[in-house]
């Protein structure tokens, strides 16, 4: 059997050729065959003109592509960049107001030392006007006229305004003490 079936298929593959043969041998059938293959030819030329065509459409895109997500980058880049400027610009403004605080404080700090400074000043021109008032009146009732030149040294004149005299003293603090000092002065006030 299974040799049957395969001169049976034989057969049938011998008689297809045949009639191939038989169609090939006519000049039309030819023809069309080339004209066939020449379309072919021109469909495959067309084919493969479409397909560089898309290529480079494709590859043009790509580019493009690329073009916009390294603008997206920068721009995000850039927004970044800005938001790090905003960030700064924030700073520096704190700083400058804490500057600004700062320099109103030292004025302000400066006001007050110049005013207590100008406040000690008058204070110590009181103090200087009252102290020689104060001498000129121990002046007036002891007639004693102090030298306050050497502060190691008691020292001074006392003047007799009627007489017109007028007498010199010293001491030394060192040898003798401040009440014997203080007794001497006044035995010389009296006695003048």
């Amino acid at each position: 059997m299974g040799e049957v079936s395969t001169t049976m298929k034989m057969e049938d593959l011998m008689n297809y050729s045949n009639n191939l043969i038989e169609v090939l041998k006519e000049e039309k059938d030819v023809a069309n065959l080339r004209q066939f293959l020449r379309q072919t030819s021109a469909l495959q030329s067309q084919c493969d003109k479409d397909f560089n065509e898309v290529q480079k459409f494709i590859e043009d895109y790509e580019q493009k592509i690329h073009t916009c997500k390294q603008k997206a980058a920068a721009a995000a880049a850039e927004s970044i960049a800005d938001a790090e400027l905003d960030s700064l610009q924030k700073e520096l403004e704190e700083e400058q107001n804490l500057e600004r605080q700062l320099r109103e404080e030292l004025r302000y700090h400066k006001r007050e030392t110049v005013e207590e400074q100008r406040q000690t000043i008058k204070k110590l021109d009181q103090d200087q006007v009252r102290d020689q008032m104060k001498l000129s009146m121990y002046a007036s009732v002891t007639n004693t006229i102090p030298y306050l030149d050497n502060p190691s040294r008691i020292s001074g004149h006392i003047v007799e305004r009627d007489r017109k005299v007028v007498e010199k003293f010293e001491f030394d603090p060192s040898t003798a003490t401040t009440f014997d000092t203080c007794n001497s002065i006044w035995k010389m006030i009296n006695l003048a």
